[in-house]
């Protein structure tokens, strides 16, 4: 589990450290900077995909996702004694993103490339890597490090040199294969590609949840939801089936959920409601109620992830649901790490009920995204490796 997460000169998020727990709530106004954050742990997960930098190249590059405000703001500044203006910056251009968690921690840094004739400037390079044990950084506690092109691990108490040609656009996770001397990177790689982010589920006519999918076992929901019938049925023969049940029953009283299967193997959705005379099928039903059966899949997992994450699960929702799905979300993080990004009020009330909810409000100051009530030493202990 991880237990905080650091973010640094990205879009609005100057400087952001936030503690972390099982069931996570991330809220607050709109334009506060929720899918900032949401967007920086998306990318630390691409580390582990290999698409960190293309990730960021196609938000523009860093130049364009880099914190746009001044390097240091002064207390008159603040005040609004004087007009936001810019100085002379002292630090290179750095993105930072990192996070610790109880065994294995990691941070990395990306910067501008360095001219040298190449097409690709949209493409940042990545100048530092760290893995540590335990949830603080410290230099006793450094496990892998990558400087540059060089990738090194500790040995006792020396150092052995893993690669010294890395990729300036690799991350040390794709290069698992040359460092045989480092299984904590193997481990790391492997933990954070079990993350699963459900933000896209299609609903629309066009939907490919809509239609008769093959079906084969699917003890994990597409992100996009396509295979939904699939996964229930999943849930149904390997899962838990009586939480599946009482989930359609706490949401829709009196609704009853199969899964038909014809010759070719085509699975179909059938949904009992009261008071109707035959069940509908996927194409007939409601976004809301569709999209009510995606997130019961995906919470329902057979094969819980080291962390779950929900932007916006409430979209396309009737709020007479949220609760239901609060009670879903809770019980799922009994199991598995989850965010939630919401604004939703009822929805956020119903999470709040659970005294192991970490409520965390964003607010935007001057441009820049903080914790509301977050003072400097209410902030989790984080050092950043390179520096």
């Amino acid at each position: 589990m991880l237990t905080t997460l650091a973010v640094a000169n990205y879009r609005s998020i100057k400087q952001l450290v936030v503690p972390l727990a099982r069931l996570n709530l991330i809220t607050g106004p709109n334009g506060s900077g929720k899918s900032n954050l949401y967007r920086a742990l998306r990318l630390l997960a691409e580390t582990a995909q290999g698409g960190v930098v293309n990730a960021l190249a196609r938000e523009g590059g860093l130049t364009s996702t880099f914190w746009a405000g001044p390097e240091v703001t002064s207390r008159r500044m603040k005040q609004g004694e004087v007009h936001i203006e810019g100085n002379v910056r002292k630090e290179t251009f750095r993105l930072r993103l990192g996070f610790s968690a109880v065994d294995f921690s990691y941070a990395i840094v990306m910067g501008l490339p360095i001219p040298e004739g190449s097409a690709f400037t949209l493409d940042p390079q990545i100048k530092h890597e760290s893995i540590w044990a335990g949830p603080c950084y410290r230099l006793a506690s450094e496990l892998v490090e990558r400087k540059g092109p060089m990738i090194r691990a500790r040995d006792g108490r020396n150092w052995q040199v893993l690669a010294q040609h890395t990729p300036m656009f690799d991350s040390l996770f794709d290069q698992v294969g040359n460092l045989h001397a480092s299984p904590e990177v193997l481990q790391l790689r492997e933990s954070i590609r079990g993350w699963r982010f459900y933000d896209h589920f299609r609903t629309d006519p066009d939907a490919p949840v809509r239609q008769p999918q093959l079906g084969t076992r699917t003890p994990v929901l597409h992100h996009d939801g396509r295979d939904l019938a699939a996964a229930l049925q999943t849930i149904l023969e390997i899962g838990k089936a009586e939480a599946l049940h009482a989930a359609i029953s706490d949401a829709f009283p009196g609704a009853k959920l199969a899964i038909d299967s014809e010759f070719g193997g085509h699975f179909y959705i059938e949904f009992y409601q009261e008071g109707l005379l035959r069940p509908l099928s996927a194409a007939e039903l409601s976004d809301g109620t569709l999209r009510y059966l995606l997130l019961v899949a995906a919470l329902l997992t057979p094969r819980p992830p080291t962390m779950m994450v929900l932007n916006e699960p409430e979209t396309s929702l009737h709020p007479d649901l949220l609760p239901a799905l609060a009670r879903l979300i809770i019980n799922a993080s009994q199991h598995t790490q989850v965010w939630v990004v919401s604004h939703a009020r009822r929805l956020i009330a119903a999470l709040q009920q659970d005294p192991e909810c970490n409520c965390i409000v964003l607010e935007k100051n001057l441009g820049q995204t903080e914790v509301v009530g977050q003072r400097l030493l209410d902030q989790p202990a984080w050092y950043w490796p390179d520096k």
